[in-house]
């Protein structure tokens, strides 16, 4: 997400949801994971990060709870072994009861089938569904509120 303020393609999109953030209408979650991966990554993409508003960021620390939940969506073949960072994503958003994971990656994390099996496998281990979207379906949502 962060990085698609940098992204012709993404930009649009991600300054924007990165807005209503900065405008507190929406809280960031993030893990300890991302903030690795945004550590990693180039300079101008972590400094946007650290630049949101602390009072609208909240990180969360994955658990072991949050790991099994990932392997059992491998082990339920929701997607490949290769897969496991955007496991984590997604089941720290579940566990931490975030409102909705929001994602560009419509390979592994915002693709129809895949929801559908993370919620599957969230169901049949007593957890809420997950709401995934792209940016531009969550800007969609809000401006009809």
């Amino acid at each position: 997400m962060f990085g698609g303020v940098f992204e012709p393609e993404f930009e649009r999109g991600s300054v924007s949801l990165f807005n209503m953030v900065k405008d507190g209408r929406i809280v960031c979650l993030y893990s300890d994971i991302v903030e690795d991966e945004l550590m990693r990554a180039p300079p101008h993409v972590w400094d946007f990060f650290k630049n949101l508003p602390d009072k609208h960021k909240e990180k969360i620390v994955v658990t072991s709870e949050v790991r099994k939940l990932a392997q059992a969506y491998i082990d339920e073949k929701v997607v490949g072994k290769t897969s496991f960072k955007d496991c984590t994503h997604i089941a720290a958003a579940t566990i931490y009861r975030a409102d909705a994971l929001v994602s560009w990656n419509f390979k592994h994390i915002v693709n129809v089938e895949r929801v559908r099996g993370y919620n599957a496998v969230n169901a049949k281990l007593g957890y809420k569904a997950m709401e995934i979207h792209s940016p531009s379906e969550v800007l969609l949502w809000n401006q009809k509120q």
